[in-house]
């Protein structure tokens, strides 16, 4: 009974210790970028988080196995989804399905800044954009 209370106390510790948390208001803040930059926030098999700044746009693409959530962390612009535009800022949130083609022009003088969170991991391969050029 020791030996179970002593890994399970193991267990405890290192999933309560293992924990990072990150303060979005002090990352990327001496970053130099074009138009879009992205930092990991958390990976592992299941999921991808991201948090990404643009500058202007988004080049229409999707993601044939994923589905991604976006929550605007600060800025503005217009966003499209399967043909459908519309107005997103600070606050807002959506899901946009697997295999459904987006993108983002942005409007606000700032760059925008969200949140991504894309499942199941993210795989690079998974993405294709409407218009290669």
């Amino acid at each position: 009974m020791k030996t179970f209370s002593f890994y399970l106390f193991l267990i405890v510790s290192t999933v309560a210790f293992s924990q990072d948390k990150i303060s979005l208001n002090t990352i990327g803040q001496d970053i130099e970028y074009e138009n879009i930059h992205s930092q990991t926030l958390f990976e592992n098999e299941y999921a991808s988080y991201y948090y990404i700044w643009i500058k202007q746009s988004v080049a229409s693409h999707k993601h044939v196995n994923h589905t991604e959530s976006i929550s605007v962390i600060d800025g503005e612009g217009v966003m499209t989804i399967d043909g459908k535009n519309f107005h997103i800022q600070k606050g807002d949130f959506f899901v946009i399905p697997k295999n459904t083609f987006h993108s983002l022009k942005v409007t606000s003088s700032d760059p925008i800044k969200v949140i991504s969170i894309q499942t199941p991991k993210f795989n690079a391969e998974d993405r294709v954009f409407e218009n290669k050029k």
